[in-house]
């Protein structure tokens, strides 16, 4: 993810998370640290080109490490991408980038109301380690924090149920 992608995931973000959408400081806060010989952040974006050859962004994920531990910031895949396999594709990019910051666990919090997700991460050995009492806000939503110990090794994912196309993906 480059400064030049905010506004199209802002887009994004505003539509898949209405309640609880970061702003445009948190992640240009993100991407300030995501360069350079110190980054303890990787964000990336997918993206593809429509019939009218203009690339949109539909989807996107980010990562922080510190001390030996990664933790899932965000994953979102645009609606119309639901089902197709993008969301794996970006938590396998997340699990790369852990390994390469020497991550031996990576953890994320998921909305307990959330199977979707859930399910996306069970798949990859991430397991259930406990509950953070409302921690969506202001819907006052509980988390389920989930934990997947070695993060270099996990559990393969299954196939998506449809047949897709890989988009591009830079960050």
């Amino acid at each position: 993810m480059r400064w030049w992608d905010i506004d199209p995931v802002l887009e994004l973000e505003k539509d898949l998370f209405p309640e609880d959408a970061w702003s445009r400081g948190m992640f240009w806060s993100e991407l300030a640290h995501s360069r350079g010989p110190e980054a303890t952040r990787r964000y990336v974006v997918a993206e593809i080109r429509d019939e009218q050859g203009t690339d949109r962004i539909v989807g996107y994920a980010g990562l922080v490490a510190s001390g030996g531990q990664g933790d899932v910031q965000t994953i979102a895949v645009a609606r119309d991408h639901w089902g197709t396999g993008l969301g794996s594709k970006l938590l396998a990019e997340l699990l790369r980038a852990a390994t390469a910051f020497e991550c031996t666990e990576v953890l994320l919090e998921c909305r307990v109301d959330n199977v979707r997700a859930q399910k996306l991460y069970e798949r990859f050995g991430f397991e259930p380690i406990g509950i953070r009492r409302g921690y969506y806000q202001p819907g006052n939503v509980d988390a389920l924090v989930m934990r997947l110990s070695d993060p270099a090794a996990p559990a393969a994912p299954q196939p998506p149920s449809t047949a897709y196309k890989e988009p591009d993906t830079h960050g």
